[in-house]
């Protein structure tokens, strides 16, 4: 498994440069112990309760390249205090990646109280995205009843060989992807908006979008 290593303290004093090294060795053991490559090493001396890190969008970054599958750190206030902490749990638990500390010389377990909240987030979130694809479904279904031809904004429609090129609105798949809807999310909202398309269609689609 390839792992990066985070580690952080929380004021720019040279005395804490020996905390941070103390930190990346310790990692770097917990790394070894359970067979994991070491990828990507960051460091910084920053607050835990603030969310606009280099080094945490960097991490994230590197996450969503798949560059690696799993995050390493001293314990959970490492990676943040407060809010801040659960935003980033949030984010590293939708993107599947497993967290580990030397705190528990394994995987990450996180209190009863924090993982309630993340669970009540979660909630939150995908009820956003319901009441999101609601209002998408609305205002098409009231464009296409005053007309609206949604097969007019396909580009390069004429391309495809072979078997009929299924028509949806790539305007409205591009649309979905810029408020962070998943290819799985779009597929089923133009499924209620009654276009018949899978979610490897709609990536396919999305990408000859972004190379034309």
């Amino acid at each position: 498994m390839k792992a990066i290593i985070y580690c952080r303290v929380s004021t720019d004093k040279t005395t804490q440069e020996t905390s941070l090294k103390r930190q990346q060795e310790e990692l770097s053991k917990l790394a070894n112990r359970h067979n994991m490559t070491v990828v990507e090493n960051i460091s910084e001396q920053r607050s835990g309760y603030d969310i606009d890190r280099d080094g945490i969008f960097k991490m994230l970054e590197l996450f969503s390249m798949k560059y690696a599958e799993c995050l390493l750190i001293q314990d959970e206030t490492r990676l943040g205090r407060g809010n801040t902490k659960i935003a980033l749990f949030h984010q590293l638990q939708k993107m599947n990646i497993s967290i580990f500390t030397t705190t528990h010389d394994g995987e990450l377990i996180l209190s009863e109280s924090d993982s309630m909240v993340l669970q009540i987030v979660g909630i939150v979130e995908e009820y956003q995205r319901k009441i999101h694809n609601a209002k998408i479904k609305r205002g098409m279904q009231k464009a296409i009843h005053n007309g609206y031809n949604p097969s007019k904004n396909l580009s390069n429609h004429s391309k495809a060989p072979g078997r009929e090129r299924l028509e949806f609105p790539i305007s409205e798949v591009v649309r979905l992807r810029q408020n962070n809807l998943t290819f799985e999310e779009i597929a089923r909202t133009l499924t209620n908006l009654g276009y018949n398309v899978s979610k490897a269609t709609v990536h396919r689609r999305y990408q000859e979008y972004l190379n034309t």
